[in-house]
């Protein structure tokens, strides 16, 4: 039976401490989350014990643990996250007796003397008889003997459970806990061959654990999406958790998917389950793959954002973005979770360069995607505010030049964008355009241009607006 009941200190109950994990399975989030469960085989008394589970994460979010077995009730749980080290131990022998040990570096012989702990504060105060002495590292051969090992100092993370058992024997426990210090997210080598016309794309889930524990031999789960959290009090034990990452632009999801990927599903999260157990180290970051698609539809596009009606003083380069699709029949054919796209060309030798890199969100199956890799060095774009008049009481209208330079041997389409057109009132009109738009939303309109091989194209358009 189960219970999460934690109840006033317990009569005294020998421990029988466990020897480490047993069958552990790790079900990761991608907001710093993880759900822990191990399940050990324990030689239980038919009495009231206290068993001690090492290894367990030293972020263990305590008030998360469960407990389950056949015959067991659980009266109190204790979590001991105060790892032993020198500094520890000596921390705790304030006011208590030590052994110090001096050698003579002239002769060899050693001097012991008992002292007893008055203060550690950036320095260790010792009574040694009748002198105080301040124990210093000044480099002379000196050692420190403690009695024992204090009760709540732990080589390894420690959760110490007071049982009531019917009866005795061998049977398996299961402990489920949530901690932080887990986190995965996915990385994404592409490969892109302008000449034909195609991307070969890599993806890899890149794990990392900063917990404290080790989890040996762990089943592991991968989930996509961010689950829901209340704020929770941090204790790390000495560990930091991993930074968040940075927040994709929206802009990158040109048109979002409607495609089912063929995937697993918990509620409304993808599930990337590892194809073998691993072990995933303390302090460790690993990467396993679990996507590699070749020869995929893509294309390099050119790009320039105005902000509302802004003019420029000189002209500014356009973005270079790749374009391509997750779709099934056109594209990569699967839900891509969230991460970061890194972005190789080859060059005229045949060997991959580094172009650039951006960071998407969760996509669906279906999206398509428009990744800025840079900015062109051979694609300008001026804005220019050639007129504005007052046409009434609260209207205006506003004359704006584009004028595209392209200074490459071929021509170039520029897909350019006026933003912020309801940054006031959602009311904005094109009175008058040089070549036809298309308005995207309330907010932008796009032209495309073609703008030829060492050559230049104008745009013209004139804005009726509320302010």
């Amino acid at each position: 039976m189960r219970r999460l009941l934690i109840l006033a200190a317990a009569s005294a109950a020998p421990a029988f401490a466990q020897s480490g994990q047993g069958n552990v399975a790790v079900t990761i989030y991608n907001n710093n989350l993880a759900l822990v469960q191990d399940t050990r085989q324990l030689d239980i008394p038919a009495r009231r014990s206290r068993q001690e589970f090492p290894d367990v994460s030293a972020q263990i979010r305590p008030e998360t643990v469960s407990l389950s077995a056949e015959g067991i009730e659980i009266v109190e749980q204790n979590f001991d996250y105060d790892l032993l080290s020198p500094q520890a131990m000596m921390e705790k022998a304030v006011g208590q007796t030590i052994t110090l040990v001096r050698t003579n570096p002239a002769n060899g012989q050693e001097v012991r003397e008992r002292a007893t702990v008055l203060a550690v504060n950036r320095g260790v105060v010792l009574r040694i008889g009748d002198r105080i002495e301040v124990l210093r590292d000044d480099g002379l051969p000196v050692r420190v003997i403690f009695d024992k090992v204090p009760e709540n100092l732990r080589a390894r993370p420690t959760l110490s459970v007071t049982m009531e058992s019917a009866r005795a024997g061998t049977r398996p426990v299961t402990l489920s806990y949530l901690t932080p210090g887990l986190a995965w997210k996915a990385d994404y080598v592409t490969m892109f061959d302008e000449k034909a016309g195609k991307i070969d794309v890599q993806g890899w889930i890149t794990l990392s654990n900063s917990s404290g524990t080790t989890y040996s031999n762990a089943d592991t789960l991968l989930v996509a999406g961010q689950v829901q959290q209340e704020s929770q009090p941090y204790h790390s034990g000495g560990f930091a958790p991993p930074p968040p990452p940075p927040p994709p632009d929206a802009r990158r999801l040109r048109r979002p998917g409607t495609e089912a990927a063929p995937r697993a599903r918990l509620g409304d999260f993808y599930l990337y389950p590892l194809a073998e157990r691993t072990t995933i180290a303390h302090q460790q970051t690993k990467q396993v793959s679990f996507l590699d698609v070749v020869g995929a539809p893509g294309r390099r596009a050119y790009e320039f954002r105005n902000p509302w009606l802004g003019t420029m003083d000189e002209s500014r380069s356009a973005d270079t973005v790749l374009k391509f699709s997750t779709s099934r029949e056109q594209g990569l054919g699967d839900a891509l979770p969230a991460g970061t796209v890194r972005v190789y060309m080859r060059d005229a030798r045949g060997n991959g360069q580094f172009i650039g890199e951006s960071n998407i969100g969760h996509t669906p199956m279906g999206s398509d995607l428009g990744l800025k890799t840079g900015e062109a060095f051979d694609v300008k774009v001026q804005p220019v505010m050639e007129k504005r008049e007052r046409v009434g009481d609260a209207r205006w209208r506003t004359t704006m030049r584009y004028t595209l330079t392209n200074a490459r041997p071929e021509a170039v389409t520029v897909d350019l964008v006026q933003s912020g057109l309801d940054s006031y009132m959602d009311d904005t009109r094109i009175v008058s355009e040089s070549m036809k738009s298309e308005r995207r939303s309330s907010s932008e309109a796009l032209w495309r241009v073609p703008v030829p091989a060492n050559g230049s194209a104008t745009v013209t358009a004139t804005f009726d607006t509320r302010y």
